[in-house]
């Protein structure tokens, strides 16, 4: 019997998947919601749609998002609304209801149900977060014929799968201005994220305005940090998006910045501190045997959490080789008098007491997977970078975190500024087949996509984190199950395109830095160029952080492309078709020719010293792509012909300006298929 009962819930799972992934064809929501069935209704989309809150909106984050709604889909549609703002306890065709306002914390309910009949909308939740929630699912369901706008008949019943689903976005590398951050806030609520975590300082800049300690600024943020006022702002509107708002100060490594304002609770005396350039990790740190040091954390902490209202407080805790604890002496006396036997036990000590001075501040302490040592209490949070299910002893389990009572977040497969696939970071889940007990299951918080800028600036951070950011979000937000790559791919395809229209830079700021590299010339050949090169990844384009600056130029080729590039995959799968059945050969010969003619057009271009490092790959993949398409035209290929062939594609496998081609392999099998077929004796 137990058997027929586990054969048929698999069954009704594996129907469940089936019919989700043949809805994830005709509705473009990201992330996919928990339960979502069909009816026949169609609410049009005219001038008299109107919304009602019945409810208490005392923190006004229904209302706001409503008129953001009304806003967006008048835009989006080119309607003219007869009602630009809500109704409160009034007759509309749109009805939101919620129970309560929620104070934002890791127990928010943020689930709600919608229901789109053919005269009436509503949305239903316990929380006024879960009715936002709502609203943004229902703004994704905007479909359209030749005639009209409208939003298909359905239901949905909807709650997310962890609730922790953050994005880190580091700003000490490189400053990221208010507005920038706004914008992202903006994009993380359209796909349902809800931490952001504020990486504030490190080794390159100390990014908050202090009273107590002015030298921070004066002489560690290079004149950009973030006032009093502005991170009270930044809170304010997160909160209004339902996103709580994580600071973070890296301590007691990453903090030159700190030290060079501070040296005299460095652990080196006489060393000179100053503030970084390059990228990296360096020796200078925070003496944990100094008594002023704790009274310095104290005292800077006491004037900064209650910027801050959430429970949490990240302390950072990473990559702190000692370097400069082992050429103190005293510091070495301290471990010995304290049987402290190695610099993991003495960060221990210094994690404990920073524990306890936030715990006088009702914070949670919150640090990098190297914070979890056996002397830790399990009240810490554990924040995983270094993998999913390594041993407690090496310090990166999510896993073992969890069951050893800590309450633990993922970022391990999150890393969007390694330049990997959005393919890549979707195959990630943050428990994938373990099987955990229900506390240790509840211990996993859920994760977050990490931001650090060593290469990115306000010009390009965008198109660093999204949209491959929003199909992560779908993996903490959505059922485990729902993880049908070419569904996700299909669908994240619209929800870039709506993430532009929301005001992220993603898509039209390629074309600006493109203009830079031309001086304002035609950029069509680049453009061509782009859509075949991704940037170089897992920080080869800047090995070991001295090539690049903090004030180094990034609007350079390598800036203007990105992760996935537009044409790679629709190649390859050409080639695929045209291997297997060689009469399909026009569409595959459309691209070549495209690429053939290009070099054509870059040339014409006035050349300067940015567009001369782009010369021979334009070239080579334009000659390349001549005899290939001479070959599959003529279906015959010389000995000299396949000798120049193989020239072209040696140069267009080495980097070029910081990217790869990654339409080689695609060119090197086609030219395997020439060689073997039409090559003549």
């Amino acid at each position: 019997m137990k058997k027929i009962i586990l054969f048929l819930f698999i069954l009704n799972c594996s129907i469940n998947v089936i019919g989700q992934n043949e809805l994830m064809k005709q509705y473009d929501l990201m992330p996919w919601p928990k339960e979502i069935t069909e009816n026949s209704a169609k609410f049009i989309i005219n001038s008299d749609v109107t919304i009602s809150i019945n409810a208490n909106d005392e923190k006004h984050r229904v209302r706001n998002a409503a008129i953001s709604f009304l806003r967006r889909i008048s835009n989006r549609t080119g309607v003219f609304l007869e009602q630009g703002f809500p109704l409160e306890k009034s007759k509309a065709n749109v009805t939101i209801v919620f129970d309560e306002v929620a104070e934002l914390n890791i127990h928010t309910d943020e689930a709600y149900t919608l229901v789109i009949n053919d005269s009436s909308i509503s949305i239903n939740s316990r929380t006024d977060v879960g009715a936002i929630r709502g609203l943004a699912t229902l703004l994704q369901l905007t479909q359209n014929d030749i005639t009209q706008y409208y939003f298909p008949g359905i239901t949905i019943k909807d709650e997310p799968r962890f609730v922790w689903r953050g994005l880190m976005i580091d700003v000490a590398r490189h400053f990221q201005p208010i507005n920038v951050l706004k914008r992202n806030l903006e994009a993380m609520a359209s796909v349902k994220m809800n931490v952001f975590h504020w990486h504030l300082t490190d080794d390159q800049g100390f990014r908050i305005e202090s009273k107590i300690y002015p030298r921070l600024q004066e002489f560690a943020s290079d004149g950009q940090y973030y006032t009093h006022e502005q991170i009270k702002d930044i809170v304010t509107y997160a909160d209004n998006l339902g996103i709580r708002v994580i600071p973070e100060i890296d301590v007691p490594g990453h903090a030159s910045a700190l030290l060079a304002a501070y040296p005299e609770i460095g652990s080196k005396d006489g060393f000179e501190y100053a503030v970084e350039r390059n990228s990296g990790i360096f020796d200078p740190t925070l003496d944990p045997t100094n008594e002023k040091t704790y009274q310095f954390l104290e005292n800077l902490f006491s004037e900064i959490t209650p910027l801050f209202p959430d429970d949490y407080f990240h302390i950072g805790g990473d990559e702190n080789e000692g370097k400069h604890w082992n050429e103190n002496q005293r510091i070495q006396s301290f471990k010995k008098e304290y049987d402290l036997k190695t610099n993991h036990d003495l960060q221990t000590y210094f994690n404990i007491r920073l524990e306890k001075i936030l715990n006088k501040l009702d914070k949670k302490l919150m640090g990098w997977d190297e914070i979890m040592t056996p002397n830790m209490p399990t009240t810490a949070v554990i924040h995983s970078w270094r993998g999913e299910n390594e041993g407690l002893q090496n310090g990166g389990s999510l896993i073992e975190a969890a069951k050893h009572g800590y309450q633990t977040v993922l970022s391990n497969g999150y890393y969007i500024d390694r330049m990997l696939s959005v393919k890549h970071h979707y195959s990630v889940d943050p428990i994938g087949n373990i099987k955990l007990s229900d506390t240790e299951r509840a211990n996993i918080l859920g994760g977050e996509t990490t931001m650090w800028s060593e290469l990115v600036t306000p010009l390009t951070i965008d198109s660093r984190i999204w949209p491959r950011t929003a199909a992560i979000a779908e993996r903490f937000w959505s059922p485990q199950a729902i993880n049908n790559i070419n569904a996700m791919k299909k669908r994240l395809k619209k929800i870039s395109f709506n993430l532009e229209e929301l005001g992220i830079t993603h898509i039209k700021n390629r074309d600006v830095i493109l203009r830079n590299i031309t001086d304002n010339q035609d950029i069509a050949s680049l453009e061509i160029l782009s859509k075949i090169c991704e940037p170089l990844k897992i920080y080869q384009r800047n090995e070991d952080g001295v090539e690049y600056k903090t004030f180094s130029p990034f609007s350079l080729f390598a800036d203007a492309c990105v992760v996935d590039a537009e044409d790679a995959e629709g190649y390859s799968d050409l080639v695929s078709k045209f291997i297997n059945q060689p009469d399909y050969s026009f569409a595959l010969q459309e691209q070549l020719i495209r690429w053939a003619r290009n070099h054509d057009a870059f040339s014409k271009l006035k050349m300067n010293p940015k567009l001369a490092h782009l010369e021979s790959l334009s070239q080579s993949l334009s000659s390349s792509s001549q005899i290939l398409l001479s070959s599959i035209d003529s279906k015959s290929l010389t000995m000299d012909e396949l000798r120049d062939l193989n020239n072209h594609l040696k140069v267009l496998e080495k980097p070029h300006a910081d990217v790869e081609v990654v339409i080689i392999n695609s060119l090197r099998l086609l030219s395997e298929f020439c060689k073997t077929n039409y090559l003549e004796d």
